[in-house]
């Protein structure tokens, strides 16, 4: 069957159409999305559990034995500075008291016999009417007078002291944590009559194993927040780290100094502390620009010099939503190809359509969108 001239004409006109918009596309590179890769840094946060306690704890006792009579305090009460926490029965140290002043007056008289005798003999030491013997004897009188004089006294001291002592005084002000002693018990010296919890400051304790202590120094600001209600919220810093991991658990006692905590955080309340690391430098890109040479993951480098394309081997970290990982395989400032890939091939040229675009990953950066990376384009 022979075609008519006018369609055979027609369609010799459309291949050659066709041929020179190949040629045309060819030479001007096919058109791919791409950004340019920047190594950067992610922030992770590590959470906590832990509890509100009192910055310093101390524990009141009697510095001498004997009866308590009175407790004035129980577990939750507000103390001041000063206030009596408990008393002891006071007659014996009272009497004690009274026995010392006694032995002071006593020491008194006998000094002032021993001094008229020792101006005695002095006058009559002067006169020749004495010998030296007696003198010295009135001498030493005296002096021991003086001592014994010097000692009574101090016992005075010492009894008042005692008495005073059977008044347990709040050295701090602090709300009560427990209680130890009931009124009517003999109790000794230093045993623990209550435990006081000072108003100085508040720690949020954590327990940490000890893989996430580097991620600690001195100068770690924590976001601490109450469990129950986690629009209650203050900063804190690394107070103290034990030295020594705890036998049963194998961790470690963390301390952090809160700052202006709120009266919401009440001692013993359950918090939760955040601590915000920062990871080395990495290189995050947009997982559409993921492709695979054989069983391998793979990009498209873009040589800004020819505007061809390689195919790079890498590495991958891991996977985020959106996002490849990259341990190994790209440099800072190499350009990637994020659409369009499809129909690439080793040495292709290509027309990037945001060359130049920087790639990071981290704080105060974003990656391009989807949309962004060209997932439409052909």
């Amino acid at each position: 069957m022979r075609v008519p001239l006018t369609l055979a004409l027609a369609f010799g006109l459309l291949l050659t159409g066709c041929g020179r918009k190949d040629e045309a596309t060819n030479m001007a590179g096919r058109p791919v999305q791409v950004v340019r890769v920047e190594a950067s840094k992610l922030d992770n946060d590590i959470k906590l559990s832990g509890e509100i306690q009192a910055e310093t704890i101390v524990a009141l006792a009697f510095r001498i034995g004997g009866r308590v009579i009175e407790r004035s305090v129980n577990v939750g009460d507000q103390v001041s500075a000063g206030q009596i926490i408990a008393r002891l029965d006071p007659a014996i140290e009272r009497n004690a008291l009274t026995a010392a002043k006694a032995a002071l007056e006593a020491s008194r008289g006998q000094l002032t016999t021993a001094r008229n005798t020792f101006q005695r003999q002095d006058r009559l030491m002067a006169q020749g009417f004495t010998t030296r013997s007696q003198f010295d004897l009135a001498l030493k009188a005296q002096e021991t007078a003086e001592a014994a004089l010097e000692n009574a006294e101090a016992e005075v001291d010492l009894a008042r002291d005692r008495l005073g002592f059977t008044d347990l005084r709040a050295d701090a002000a602090g709300v009560v944590t427990s209680r130890n002693v009931e009124p009517g018990e003999v109790v000794q010296p230093g045993q623990v009559v209550v435990q006081l919890a000072r108003d100085e400051g508040r720690d949020a304790v954590f327990q940490l194993p000890a893989h996430l202590l580097d991620a600690l120094n001195a100068a770690s600001t924590i976001r601490v927040a109450l469990a129950q209600s986690p629009a209650v919220t203050a900063l804190g810093r690394v107070r103290e780290i034990a030295p020594q991991a705890d036998p049963v658990t194998r961790t470690f006692q963390v301390r952090v100094g809160l700052q202006d905590p709120p009266e919401a955080m009440r001692l013993g309340s359950t918090i939760t502390g955040t601590i915000t690391t920062t990871s080395a430098e990495i290189v995050a890109i947009p997982a559409s620009a993921l492709t695979q040479s054989g069983v391998s993951p793979a990009v498209w480098i873009v040589d800004p010099a020819s505007s061809t394309v390689a195919l790079r081997l890498i590495d991958i970290l891991r996977f985020d939503p959106g996002l490849v990982i990259v341990s190994q395989g790209l440099d800072p400032g190499d350009v990637i190809v994020t659409a369009g890939i499809q129909a690439l091939h080793p040495g292709q040229r290509v027309a990037p359509l945001a060359a130049g675009r920087k790639l990071t990953q981290g704080q105060g950066h974003s990656l391009p969108s989807s949309r962004d990376s060209g997932d439409t384009a052909t």
